[in-house]
C-alpha cells in the first residue's frame, strides 16, 4: 500500500491520520493492517520504532467503529498489555489520537505508580479500550473492579520484555480469564523458545509478519569509546558535554543510585540535568520526559529500566556512562540517537572492569569501536580482543560469525528496554564466551530489574528498505 487510504479504514480514522500528517504506511503497518482487519491472529516480529502501535491500533479502531456495542460495566472490549508504564501511556495516547473523531470512544489506562481508585472509577461503566501493565491489571481484577470475559481483541506488545521482566506467569493467568473466541495480536522483538510456546498456546492459525531492515541502528550512529578510570567518569562526562556540539543528550547508567549521583555531579558543575528511573513517581517521570521531549531539558540521565518510555526525536548524543553487561542493551541504547532515520553520536566510557562488556558488544555488532585512552590509574592496560583489529574505523565487520552466547545472566525483574540490534545472517556462530569471563572481577551487574533479552538468535526486525524508523506512519515535512 502507498497510502493509508488504500486500507479501507473508516472516514473518522483516515481524517485523524490526516491530522497527524501520516501519509505512507511503514512496512509493518503495510503488512499487518490488512490481515488484522480480516480478524486473523497475527504474530509480528517488531523492533521498537517500526510503527507497530499504529499497525494494531488502526484495525482495532476500525473494528470498534464498524461493530458498535456498548461495553458492559467493569469490562473492556479491547485489552492491550505492555510491559511498562511509559509504553502503556504512549499506546493509550495513540488510540486517543487515531480515534479522536470517533464518538463515543472510552480509552482507559491501568498502570502502577499512581493511585488505583481513579482507574477503578474509569472502568465502572466499561470501556472500549484498556491499556494496562500486567501487575496493575491483576490488581483491578482481584479488587473486582474489572472482568475480562468480554474481551474481543487482545494485544500483547513487547512479549519478550514481558518474559524478561518475569511477567510470563501473569500473562498466562490473564489469558486464562479471556474467552476463547477472540482475536490476538502478538508482537515481540525476539522469539525465544518460551515466547514461541506462549504464542502457540494463545493464537489460532496466526499470520506471521516480518520485514528485514535495510540497515541497522549501528550503521547510522558514529560510535566512540573512551577508555578511562572509574573515578574519572564524572569529570569526563563534564568534559564531553563542554566539548561536543549537542542538542539533547541521553546518559545511561547501570543503577538508579548511579543515575541520581550523576545528576548531582552535573548540577554541581552548572549543567541542568534530571534522572528517570524506577524509583521516581509516575508524575515525576512524565514531567521529566515531557521537558526532555519539548527541549526544556537537554540532559536526561536514565537506567535501562526506564528507557522503554524514551521515544524522542532529536537526541543528538547518547553517552554510556556505564557500559551495559548485556550487549543487546548497547544496541538499544545507541538507537535512541538514530530515530526516524536520523544519524547520531554514541560515546561510551569504559573502565578496566567493564572491558569484558566492551568485548562482548564488539562481537555482537561485528565491529571494532574506535577508542581513545585516557586512563591514568595503575590498572593494567587492558583492551578487549578486537573482532577485526586493524580494520576498525567504526565500520561493521560482516565476515562470518553468529551471535555470542551468554551464560546464565539473570534477566528477570520488572525493568525494561527495547530489544536487540541488527544482526548479519551470514551463518556460522561465535564460540561461547571464554570461561575466564566468569572468573574475572567484573563491574556490578546491571540491576535485576533491567530485563534484557537472553536469546535473540532467531530475531528478524521489521523495517523496510529505505524506510525511516517511526512509531507510527511517516510524517510529511
Amino acid at each position: 500500500m502507498t497510502s493509508f487510504n488504500d486500507f479501507g479504514l473508516v472516514e473518522p480514522i483516515t481524517r485523524a491520520l490526516v491530522d497527524e500528517k501520516y501519509v505512507t504506511p511503514t512496512p509493518i503497518q503495510d503488512q499487518t493492517i490488512p490481515i488484522a482487519m480480516q480478524g486473523r491472529d497475527v504474530i509480528g516480529i517488531a523492533q521498537t520504532g517500526t510503527g507497530k502501535t499504529a499497525a494494531f491500533a488502526l484495525p482495532i479502531l476500525n473494528h470498534l467503529y464498524t461493530k458498535r456495542l456498548r461495553p458492559e460495566k467493569k469490562s473492556c472490549r479491547v485489552l492491550v498489555l505492555s510491559p511498562t508504564r511509559e509504553l502503556s501511556g504512549q499506546i493509550s495516547d495513540s488510540f486517543r489520537a487515531y480515534g479522536r473523531h470517533m464518538r463515543p470512544l472510552a480509552v482507559a489506562l491501568a498502570i502502577g505508580g499512581v493511585p488505583i481508585n481513579r482507574q477503578v472509577r474509569s472502568l465502572a461503566h466499561g470501556v472500549e479500550v484498556l491499556v494496562a501493565t500486567p501487575g496493575r491489571l491483576l490488581d483491578l481484577v482481584n479488587q473486582r473492579a474489572l472482568t475480562l470475559n468480554q474481551v474481543e481483541i487482545l494485544v500483547l506488545d513487547e512479549a519478550d520484555r514481558m518474559l524478561d521482566m518475569g511477567f510470563i506467569h501473569d500473562i498466562k493467568r490473564i489469558v486464562a480469564m479471556l474467552r476463547k473466541e477472540r482475536q490476538t495480536l502478538f508482537f515481540s522483538a525476539t522469539m525465544p523458545q518460551e515466547i514461541t510456546r506462549l504464542a502457540d498456546a494463545m493464537l489460532r492459525d496466526p499470520a506471521r509478519v516480518a520485514v528485514t531492515p535495510q540497515a541497522s541502528t549501528v550503521d547510522r550512529v558514529e560510535q566512540r569509546v573512551i577508555l578511562t578510570d572509574k573515578s574519572a567518569k564524572p569529570n569526563l562526562l563534564v568534559e564531553v558535554l563542554k566539548t561536543e556540539t549537542t542538542d539533547r543528550v541521553l546518559v545511561f547508567t547501570r543503577t538508579k543510585h548511579g543515575a541520581d549521583k550523576v545528576v548531582r555531579a552535573l548540577q554541581k558543575s552548572g549543567f541542568g540535568a534530571e534522572a528517570i528511573h524506577g524509583n521516581k513517581s509516575q508524575n515525576q517521570r512524565e514531567r521529566v520526559l515531557a521537558d526532555f521531549r519539548d527541549g526544556r531539558l537537554r540532559i536526561l540521565i536514565a537506567t535501562d529500566i526506564a528507557a522503554r518510555g524514551i521515544d524522542v526525536d532529536g537526541v543528538s548524543h547518547v553517552v554510556n556512562y556505564d557500559l551495559p553487561n548485556i550487549p543487546e542493551s548497547y544496541v538499544h541504547r545507541i538507537g535512541r540517537t538514530a530515530r526516524a532515520g536520523a544519524e547520531g553520536i554514541a560515546i561510551s566510557f569504559c573502565d578496566h572492569e567493564e572491558a569484558p562488556f566492551l568485548r562482548d558488544i564488539e562481537r555482537l555488532i561485528r565491529m571494532s569501536i574506535p577508542s581513545t585512552d585516557k586512563r591514568t590509574g595503575e590498572r593494567p592496560a587492558h583492551r578487549p580482543n578486537q573482532p577485526n583489529e586493524g580494520r576498525g574505523k567504526g565500520r561493521p565487520n560482516y565476515r562470518g560469525g553468529g551471535r555470542n552466547q551468554r551464560g546464565n545472566n539473570g534477566g528477570g525483574g520488572n525493568g525494561h528496554h527495547a530489544g536487540g540490534g541488527h544482526r548479519s545472517h551470514n551463518g556460522g556462530s561465535h564460540q561461547g564466551r571464554p570461561s575466564q569471563n566468569s572468573q574475572q572481577a567484573a563491574a556490578p551487574r546491571q540491576e535485576a530489574t533491567t530485563g534484557e533479552p537472553r536469546d535473540i538468535g532467531n530475531v528478524t526486525f521489521l523495517q523496510g528498505s529505505g524506510e525511516p524508523r517511526r512509531n507510527a506512519g511517516h510524517r510529511t515535512r
